[in-house]
């Protein structure tokens, strides 16, 4: 912990190795020591398994999952040159750091270390939904996500049917996992300014046996039903199902309805239609 607390501030490190945020990676440095460990602490307990953190960046959040006793680190970063503003933090963390230079995206959570596994993220805004997507497939390596997004996505992830934010993205994760809201942070917070506001939010996923073990049926059938969201449901599926009005009216579902008036069970009984 005195190591830790030795380190240069956050703007030195930046400074030193020319780590300016990149528009092209999604990049907002949290440099508030406060904050990260707010989130850190979010995510407790972290005393024991593996703490999976996606684009450190300098470090900021590294350092609050340290501080806050995590057992060991592993930091995904796709920047290079965070890489190399990571190594002081990695040798004050006296072995509780794994850096590893890859994208996300190609990488299986399972093999990362043992569980119980977390994933703990202030996330590029550019590639957010699609690792949120990649990892609810991977719901059975995982304990817990404490993530942070643009607060929309925030909204979109805990939308109920029939309001506007309600959609693919709500339907899939409300039905792995259970979704929490946190706390929001401001534009202020973040070097350089976004232009929204961002919020963090909990999911934990729900025991297997409440879950669908792919996913596949499920994504196709809400990217078929939202993908045309004005449309009458028996109009928007009839590219999946070959009589959708039939099929509609046998699971008490009306063929006019449209997307966001369906529960998550309504789209998980649809699902298990889909051959």
């Amino acid at each position: 912990m005195d190591a830790l607390a030795r380190l240069p501030p956050l703007r030195e490190t930046i400074s030193a190795h020319g780590l300016d945020a990149r528009k092209q990676l999604g990049q907002h440095f949290l440099l508030d020591l406060n904050l990260t460990r707010r989130i850190a602490r979010s995510a407790a307990p972290l005393h024991d398994g593996t703490t999976i953190e996606v684009g450190p960046g300098p470090g900021g959040l590294t350092r609050a999952l340290l501080m806050e006793g995590a057992a060991r680190v592993v930091a995904i970063e796709v920047d290079r040159r965070a890489i190399a503003a990571l190594a002081d933090l990695q040798q004050a963390a006296d072995g509780r750091l794994d850096i590893i230079e890859a994208d996300a995206l190609a990488i299986d959570v399972a093999r990362l270390g043992p569980p119980p596994r977390r994933i703990v993220a202030n996330l590029p805004y550019n590639v957010s939904t699609p690792l949120l997507l990649h990892w609810l497939h991977a719901a059975d390596a995982l304990a817990d996500m404490v993530l942070m997004f643009q607060k929309e996505v925030v909204d979109r992830l805990v939308a109920r049917p029939r309001s506007k934010a309600y959609g693919r993205l709500s339907v899939i994760a409300q039905h792995v996992c259970t979704v929490r809201p946190l706390f929001d942070v401001a534009p202020s917070a973040f070097v350089p300014r976004p232009k929204v506001t961002s919020s963090v939010v909990r999911l934990t996923p729900l025991p297997a046996d409440r879950r669908l073990a792919d996913l596949t049926p499920l994504e196709r059938v809400t990217a078929a039903a939202f993908g045309q969201r004005r449309k009458m449901l028996r109009g928007s599926l009839s590219s999946l199902f070959e009589d959708p009005t039939s099929l509609l009216q046998r699971l008490g579902l009306s063929p006019t309805a449209r997307a966001e008036e369906l529960s998550v069970s309504d789209f998980m009984r649809l699902a298990a239609e889909v051959s």
